[in-house]
């Protein structure tokens, strides 16, 4: 590899790098609790109809001690995810 592909692979990492850095850096809860919604998004709709609102994720947010929750939902919400079938369709992604 010469020099120049070198170069432009080492910026092409240090962007993607940069990239996570400021996902991380926005996320308003850890990484452990968006799992865990998921995971209760996902039981929660499989048994159920989504009510195009984000009422389950309101009451995962309220039962898990969540403060933030307009933070998290406005988040969510940025991301695509203005209601629980929304945050598992285009949220979930983000965290694979």
């Amino acid at each position: 590899m010469n020099k120049e592909n070198e170069i432009r692979k080492q910026l092409k990492n240090d962007f993607r790098q940069k990239a996570r850095d400021a996902f991380e850096n926005s996320l308003p809860m850890t990484r452990t609790e968006f799992r865990e919604l998921f995971d209760y998004l996902d039981e929660k709709l499989n048994k159920q109809e989504c009510d195009n609102q984000n009422t389950l994720s309101k009451k995962f947010l309220e039962d898990n001690g969540i403060t933030n929750t307009n933070s998290v939902l406005e988040w969510l919400a940025e991301k695509g995810g203005y209601c629980d079938c929304e945050i598992l369709a285009n949220v979930e992604e983000h965290f694979e």
